[in-house]
C-alpha cells in the first residue's frame, strides 16, 4: 500500500539557475515540426523540469515516480523567456487531494528574470495512481473549467513513433515511461507514451496555425490530461474561438480524448 502525507504542502525547493540557449529553443520547436527561434508557448516545460524534480525529489514523491500521471496544466506567461538570459525556477507544493484513482498533487513552479520580474508561472496537477492521502484534503485546487461552446474540426497532428524520444532529446526533459519499454510496462503501462506536454504544445502549434495567431500572443494555457498517447498516432483537434479565449480539445483516432477542457487566452 502507498502513502501520501498531507505535510508535504509547503515544501519549496530552489529557486535553481536555468540557462536559456538559443539552441534549446530551436530544438524544442523543431520536436514540434516547427522552423522558429522563437519560443514556443508550452517551452517553459522545459526549464521547469529540473526545479520540478527537484522539489520531487526534496519531498519524497520521486520514490513514487512510477506511479505518476500529469493530470492537469495551468500556465500563466507573463512574458515570453528569451535566448541568452538566465532564469530563476522555484517550486512549492500547494494543495493536495484524494482522487479516486490516487493521490492529487498540485506542484507551482515560478521563474523570474534577472531583475525579479515573474516570466511564467505554472500549476501541475499531478496524479499519483493508487497512493492513498493521509491527513485528508489540504489547499486549494482550481480545475479548469468546462467548455461552454460547440467545438469543431480545425486541425489533425501526425505523431511519428520516434515523437517521444525526439521530444525528449529536444525538451531535455527525461522520464522513462516516455522512452524505456520495458520501464514503461513495470509501470503498468501498455508501451511508451508520449508526454502530455508534447500533446498540448503539438495541440497548441494547431490552434496558432489555424487562426494564424502570433505565437507571442498567448497568454496563459490550461487543461486536463484524460488519456495517452501511443505511437504512432494520428490526433485531431477541436476547437472555438471567442474572441481572446480559444476551447479545444484533442482526440485519438479512435475518438478518445486525450486533452479536455483545454484553454487559450491570449492579449
Amino acid at each position: 500500500m502507498f502513502t501520501l502525507p498531507n505535510s508535504v504542502v509547503g515544501r519549496e525547493s530552489g529557486p535553481e539557475a536555468t540557462a536559456i540557449d538559443l539552441r534549446w529553443l530551436m530544438a524544442y520547436n523543431a520536436a514540434l515540426g516547427e522552423v522558429s527561434e522563437a519560443a514556443h508557448a508550452l517551452f517553459p516545460v522545459c526549464y521547469e523540469w529540473p526545479a520540478n524534480r527537484t522539489l520531487r525529489v526534496a519531498s519524497g514523491l520521486q520514490a513514487l515516480n512510477e506511479r505518476l500521471v500529469h493530470a492537469q496544466h495551468d500556465l500563466v506567461i507573463h512574458r515570453a523567456p528569451r535566448a541568452g538570459e538566465t532564469l530563476q525556477v522555484a517550486g512549492r507544493i500547494v494543495a493536495v487531494a484524494q482522487r479516486r484513482p490516487g493521490a492529487f498533487v498540485v506542484l507551482r513552479m515560478e521563474t523570474r528574470g534577472a531583475g525579479g520580474e515573474p516570466v511564467t508561472t505554472t500549476d501541475y496537477g499531478m496524479l499519483y495512481r493508487q497512493v492513498t492521502l493521509e491527513g485528508g484534503d489540504r489547499g486549494e485546487i482550481e480545475d479548469p473549467p468546462r467548455h461552454d461552446a460547440r467545438l469543431q474540426p480545425v486541425g489533425e497532428i501526425a505523431v511519428a513513433a520516434t515523437a517521444a524520444h525526439v521530444y525528449t532529446e529536444c525538451a531535455r526533459i527525461w522520464n522513462p515511461i516516455h522512452t524505456d519499454v520495458a520501464y514503461a510496462r513495470a509501470a503498468g503501462l501498455p508501451d511508451i507514451i508520449l508526454h502530455g506536454t508534447a500533446t498540448l504544445a503539438y495541440s497548441i502549434s494547431s490552434l496558432i496555425r489555424e487562426w494564424k495567431l502570433d505565437p507571442r500572443a498567448v497568454r496563459r494555457v490550461a487543461c486536463r490530461f484524460s488519456g495517452m498517447v501511443l505511437m504512432p498516432a494520428t490526433l485531431s483537434v477541436r476547437a472555438a474561438r471567442s474572441g481572446g479565449a480559444i476551447q479545444f480539445e484533442t482526440l485519438t483516432g479512435k475518438g478518445d480524448a486525450v486533452i479536455t477542457r483545454g484553454a487559450l487566452l491570449l492579449e
